[in-house]
């Protein structure tokens, strides 16, 4: 697909939810996207889900669903060039296999994590298992940025002083 090529990334998120009513009637509009990448090993194979997002999204706004392997592979990343872009992934894990695999970015946006093993609730919206813990924390060493932010008309927390006031 051309339009691979000419893609700005703006956003960075996980949201077990992928797409849904926050990101198509706050974020896309906010950032002025037209395209979403939704990067999900599952709806990747999955040919009834991702046919459902597919007709979630408005017509104006281009979707474009891989799994993490060919996402790392496939499409190049910019920022400050091209269509404007929001990246998802449904959970924690992904995001960082794509980082290590060569997907940068600098800030990345939690809105939505329900892990039902969690041993940290961040947020009613993020609760978190170890697992997911060690991988924030690998991005934060890797130098990310890491924001607790559900809709862009609130505030963004910095998730580890959001942590730190849960355990003081």
């Amino acid at each position: 697909m051309k339009l691979q090529a000419q893609l700005d990334i703006t956003l960075v998120r996980i949201d077990n939810r992928l797409v849904h009513g926050q990101i198509l009637e706050a974020w896309v509009p906010f950032l002025h996207a037209s395209c979403l990448v939704v990067v999900d090993d599952y709806v990747a194979s999955d040919f009834f889900r991702e046919t459902v997002i597919r007709m979630a999204v408005p017509r104006n706004v281009d979707v474009i669903i891989k799994n993490v392997e060919e996402f790392v592979k496939t499409i190049p990343f910019h920022q400050g060039e091209g269509r404007k872009t929001i990246v998802l992934f449904g959970a924690v894990g992904p995001a960082r296999r794509a980082f290590q695999g060569g997907f940068r970015f600098n800030k990345l946006n939690i809105g939505n994590i329900y892990n039902e093993s969690y041993t940290i609730c961040c947020t009613p919206s993020v609760l978190l298992s170890e697992k997911d813990v060690a991988d924030i924390a690998y991005l934060r060493d890797s130098g990310v940025k890491i924001e607790l932010w559900r809709i862009p008309r609130e505030k963004p927390l910095d998730f580890f002083d959001a942590v730190r006031s849960i355990k003081t």
